[in-house]
């Protein structure tokens, strides 16, 4: 088993050395940012805030939410709810998403990832106005019936332009 989380933890830090080199050439972005979960568990108390700023409101953006999972998480999906705020204030309710992580008849992680760690994203927030130029901020919690979830090593949240991009 510990061996096992050596290896895991090896290939998590080659990947993430690897993604920022990847990003860089990634034209559509506008924000990208993830943050590491202590001790690779999500506790209901832990709400992360994400800040980017938006300058032309003539543009549509779709916002992504990124998951990274290690294989020992315990369930097949993920609820967050986000709560985005702006310049003016709230921008629209929180929302509830849904996000599944692993095929619910088989088990089989979705998402991109070699041995036991997965990247998953989501698009939450498809063709998203943003009203006023200025800094926008969302906090993504987790709502699942567990306080603390195992296995959940890191959140982010992506914004791009939708134009450019398309509707995945």
């Amino acid at each position: 088993m510990r061996r096992l989380l050596h290896h895991s933890l090896l290939r998590f830090a080659l990947g993430a050395l690897l993604l920022p080199a990847l990003a860089a050439c990634d034209g559509n972005r506008v924000y990208e940012t993830n943050v590491d979960l202590p001790d690779y568990a999500w506790s209901v108390q832990n709400k992360p805030a994400f800040q980017f700023e938006i300058q032309d409101t003539t543009q549509r953006y779709n916002v992504y939410f990124n998951i990274r999972n290690a294989s020992m998480y315990s369930y097949y999906n993920l609820y967050v709810k986000h709560t985005l705020t702006g310049p003016g204030g709230p921008v629209g309710k929180p929302l509830l998403h849904q996000m599944i992580l692993m095929d619910p008849k088989t088990g089989e992680p979705r998402g991109n990832g070699t041995g036991d760690i997965f990247d998953h994203q989501f698009l939450a927030l498809p063709q998203q106005r943003f009203a006023r130029p200025g800094t926008y901020r969302v906090v993504l919690e987790q709502y699942m019936r567990q306080d603390v979830l195992p296995g959940i090593m890191a959140v982010g949240v992506r914004v791009e332009n939708a134009a450019e991009a398309g509707t995945n």
